[in-house]
């Protein structure tokens, strides 16, 4: 296991383990690598929908230049403040920010002196770089392509994703929450993905209504996107070992199971969530994460990255044969409802008695969206003609906004 990349580092060039690449966490890498790659499926899938005339440029009026100005240097002004604040302070305590980043950026800590400074500078240099631009007369109109709003989508996914994950990972754990509240609040481990779907769905597609994208067309472009990028961060939940997998596995492989034993049966060594929940130590290990899990346990992370890339094949050869706007989106719910559903069975997580079923949160979430993908889909079927976007009346365009 890989909690961070100094330890990657370790196995690929002998380098030692914690060092200063500690700060790079091994989940936080690939969650990066899980919007990055959610980001080039949203846009590429934009594109393509513009081009085929399902969606239309976003028409904006230009707004008063001034107001524009002082909204942008405020803006970068706080972030470089932000950067400022905290940059130094990090470089005065980096063997504590090392092993719990989170814990060191949101504190009240750091230079007061080098955060003005920075700030100040930054806000100065963007209103004056705006004023200097050529004035584009109020009530212009002016107009974006659609793909050029994929950055902010991502991003608005990315933040409300990671706050409903956490969110539901506390609902579901409400006695460490009560232990810990701050610590549990900061906690990069322990995301339930289904939480942070639910908030990311909302947001998006109020989002994409604002902009005048059509919902069902955009949960059509959100569909591979989400199954490419959940893939992508189970990889990072499997190779950090954050505590994601199965219960413990100590039955034989069975004949009909053709991958290799650890497949089967992993116990993670060096896993990253035993910095908190001590396991079994492993002889003459040097570093911080020096345990291993005894009994070893089904690895669920890998079995939904197999089928998560999988499903994702399927959606995207079927995106452009199905042509009525949102069955696609539907399709999606279907099978990573049913998907999930069976991998909840061998996972560890709560179970509640309700019905007598014993079943986790996701599973049941789980069941409702494998009951709804097939509303929606059956609801949907017909070889409809493809539907068009919002019709955006006409009116005078004079300038295409290059960049979001």
């Amino acid at each position: 296991m890989y909690p961070d990349l100094s330890y990657f580092f370790h196995d690929l060039f002998g380098t030692d383990v914690d060092n200063w690449t500690s700060i790079f966490k091994t989940f936080g890498v690939f969650l990066a690598l899980t919007f990055i790659s959610a980001y080039h499926i949203i846009k590429k899938e934009l594109i393509r929908k513009e081009e085929e005339g399902l969606i239309q440029k976003i028409i904006i009026e230009n707004p008063n230049e001034s107001v524009s100005a002082w909204k942008e240097s405020l803006i970068n002004g706080l972030i470089g403040f932000f950067f400022g604040f905290k940059i130094p302070y990090i470089y005065q305590n980096f063997e504590a920010f090392k092993a719990d980043p989170a814990s060191q950026i949101f504190t009240s800590d750091g230079n007061y002196l080098t955060g003005s400074l920075l700030g100040v500078l930054l806000a100065v240099y963007y209103y004056f770089n705006i004023k200097n631009q050529p004035p584009v007369p109020k009530g212009t109109k002016l107009y974006e392509h659609p793909y050029q709003k994929a950055g902010t989508i991502i991003l608005i996914a990315a933040f409300t994703g990671i706050l409903g994950s956490r969110l539901l990972s506390i609902l579901e754990n409400l006695d460490s929450f009560f232990e810990d509240p701050m610590g549990q609040l900061l906690s990069g481990s322990g995301l339930t993905i289904y939480g942070g779907l639910i908030l990311a769905a909302i947001c998006v597609a109020l989002y994409a209504r604002k902009i005048g994208i059509k919902v069902a067309h955009m949960a059509d472009v959100a569909a591979p996107a989400l199954l490419l990028g959940y893939g992508v961060g189970r990889m990072g939940c499997q190779l950090s070992g954050d505590g994601d997998w199965g219960i413990a596995n100590t039955a034989p492989k069975p004949d009909w199971f053709i991958f290799p034993d650890w497949a089967w049966a992993y116990d993670y060594p060096r896993n990253v969530a035993d910095l908190y929940q001590r396991g079994e130590k492993i002889a003459d290990c040097v570093g911080n994460f020096c345990t291993h899990l005894n009994p070893p346990v089904f690895p669920t992370p890998i079995y939904e990255v197999i089928t998560s890339l999988i499903l994702f094949f399927i959606v995207w050869s079927y995106r452009k044969k199905i042509k009525t706007p949102g069955r696609l989106f539907f399709l999606y719910v279907f099978l990573s409802g049913f998907s999930r559903f069976f991998v909840e069975m061998i996972r560890v997580n709560p179970r509640y008695d309700l019905l007598g079923l014993g079943w986790s949160m996701s599973q049941w979430i789980s069941a409702i969206l494998v009951f709804v993908g097939l509303i929606g889909f059956f609801k949907l079927r017909g070889d409809k003609k493809p539907e068009h976007d919002y019709t955006i009346p006409d009116m005078p365009v004079e300038k295409e906004v290059k960049n979001s």
